[in-house]
């Protein structure tokens, strides 16, 4: 039983990865380049969280109990896009910092 829930959780974490617009956002603002749209990717977390509030209004008048699972993904992905964008200024700013030092570096040897 054990077995058959982890091979579950790794194939909904394999595809949550691959096919969630917020896991592709995250990615996309990981890289480099992409570090610098992490706070304007905050923004991004209204939405996630407009869904989960009227799935949850769907809910209460009576709509179907399982849709509780799309509201947590929902308010899992808004706080991803709320924690993007203070990590993103973080690691532009250390990404800076290194690219300012090597040539200082590169001087000295």
């Amino acid at each position: 039983m054990f077995r058959l829930l982890w091979i579950a959780s790794t194939h909904i974490r394999a595809f949550m990865r691959r096919y969630m617009p917020s896991n592709i956002i995250l990615d996309l603002v990981r890289t480099r380049r992409g570090l610098k749209w992490g706070p304007v990717a905050m923004l991004l977390a209204a939405p996630y969280a407009v869904a989960a509030y009227l799935l949850t209004v769907v809910i209460e008048s009576g709509g179907p109990e399982w849709l509780y699972l799309v509201v947590l993904v929902c308010l899992w992905s808004a706080l991803k896009m709320i924690w993007v964008g203070p990590v993103s200024v973080a690691l532009v700013l250390r990404a800076r910092m290194s690219e300012k030092a090597k040539p200082i570096l590169q001087e000295h040897r």
